[in-house]
């Protein structure tokens, strides 16, 4: 414990610099927050870096906004399972462009809990990980935690769970979402903020 406050002491301040970033992000246009999703669509089972380098191409080339599955997976390099990446993006694009569903829903939704039930209902390939990193990324991540393997890993490490899952159900996520509360509000650090502080114990260092 001493030991992962020392490290939230070294890097509090990139942190919170982070926070700020992603809670600007609620003021941001329709296309901002689209990418944000895609990127967050792009992640499971793949680097966060590739992805976000693969849809910052997709962004500069205007492929995000008007490319077919076809033309945005062949920009979706180091990204795993790109094929159905692709096609999710491209349906999700497409629901929002039919007006089936709009972004501004988003907003008008202040329930963090109510929100993350939405955008799993409504974005296909979406999951309760995958929800609340967007939710993070976009400034509303201070109630909902992003259980990845690096999270899971090191909630295992500090004795907040007992075995990292082999496969998480939602009760099994909201079950552990819960304790990392407890420990975060135990360690006095935002949720958010742990988050970032977990994740870069792993990778070595803090992003998005």
């Amino acid at each position: 414990m001493k030991e992962l406050l020392n490290v939230y002491k070294q890097r509090k301040h990139d942190i919170k610099n982070a926070l700020m970033e992603f809670s600007k992000m609620k003021e941001s246009d329709e296309r901002t927050i689209f990418s944000e999703l895609c990127f967050c669509l792009c992640t499971p089972q793949s680097k966060a870096l590739a992805c976000w380098a693969a849809i910052e191409r997709l962004g500069e080339s205007g492929i995000l906004f008007s490319g077919d599955d076809e033309k945005i997976k062949k920009m979706l390099m180091g990204v795993r399972f790109h094929n159905t990446k692709a096609r999710r993006i491209f349906e999700i694009r497409e629901k929002l462009f039919k007006r089936e569903i709009e972004l501004k829903t988003i907003k008008q939704i202040k329930d963090d809990f109510e929100l993350r039930r939405w955008l799993i209902k409504n974005v296909k390939g979406l999951g309760m990980k995958e929800a609340s990193h967007f939710m993070r990324n976009i400034g509303r991540g201070k109630n909902v935690a992003i259980l990845d393997r690096h999270i899971l890993k090191n909630l295992h490490k500090y004795k907040v769970i007992d075995r990292i899952p082999k496969t998480l159900t939602e009760k099994k996520y909201l079950e552990i979402e819960q304790m990392m509360k407890e420990f975060a509000r135990k360690i006095k650090i935002p949720l958010d903020g742990l988050d970032l502080l977990l994740w870069a114990e792993e990778s070595g260092f803090i992003f998005k």
